[in-house]
Formats: C-alpha cells, sequence, structure tokens
C-alpha cells in the first residue's frame, strides 16, 4: 500500500514539475506558438495552478452543474474549467515544441 501511494506522489510530483517548468518557458522565453494564444496563457496561467490545487486537494468534481442551476450560475461554473484546460493545453503544448525545436537544433 505504501509503495502504491510513494508512485502517485512521485508521478504527481513529476508533473507538477513539468507544468511549473513550462509555465517558467511560458514567462521567461519566446512563445513558440501563435502570440495570442501564448498572452492567453500568461494571464490565465496563474490561476490554473489555484484552480487544479482546489480541484485536487478537495477531489470534488470539475464541473460542478446540477438540473436547478440558473443560466450565470453554469457559466460561472463552467468558464473558468474551460479557461484553466484551455491555458494548461496551451502551456504544455509550447513547452513540448520549444523542446522539440531545441532537440531538433542540436
Amino acid at each position: 500500500m505504501s509503495k502504491n501511494k510513494d508512485i502517485i506522489l512521485f508521478q504527481r510530483l513529476l508533473i507538477w514539475i513539468f507544468y511549473l517548468f513550462s509555465g517558467f518557458l511560458l514567462y521567461f522565453k519566446k512563445g513558440t506558438i501563435y502570440p495570442f494564444l501564448i498572452t492567453f496563457s500568461r494571464v490565465v496561467y496563474p490561476l490554473t495552478i489555484f484552480w487544479l490545487q482546489l480541484r485536487i486537494k478537495k477531489s470534488s468534481n470539475w464541473l460542478q452543474i446540477d438540473s436547478g442551476m440558473a443560466t450565470a450560475q453554469l457559466w460561472f461554473n463552467i468558464l473558468p474549467v474551460l479557461a484553466s484546460l484551455f491555458a494548461a493545453i496551451i502551456t504544455i503544448l509550447n513547452a513540448v515544441v520549444f523542446i522539440f525545436l531545441k532537440l531538433n537544433n542540436l
């Protein structure tokens, strides 16, 4: 049981290290993808870290939707999720393209 928890901890640590490294590249290196997407990710990236940490600690649903919600409540719950996921994808894509280009230039 302890070995399984160690593996999960190690996997999460690797994911967070790569995500923080991606953020470092996002802020301190020239973006390798479309500039508008880089600007969007630079604005939303700090929120994604905060939002993801809250979701992981609470172990709650990512989309908390029920049938009694008003339209404004639905948008209030959906927009941060979509923005965070979109920014995370852009940030990771930027890092992968950066690493690929660096390895290709060797």
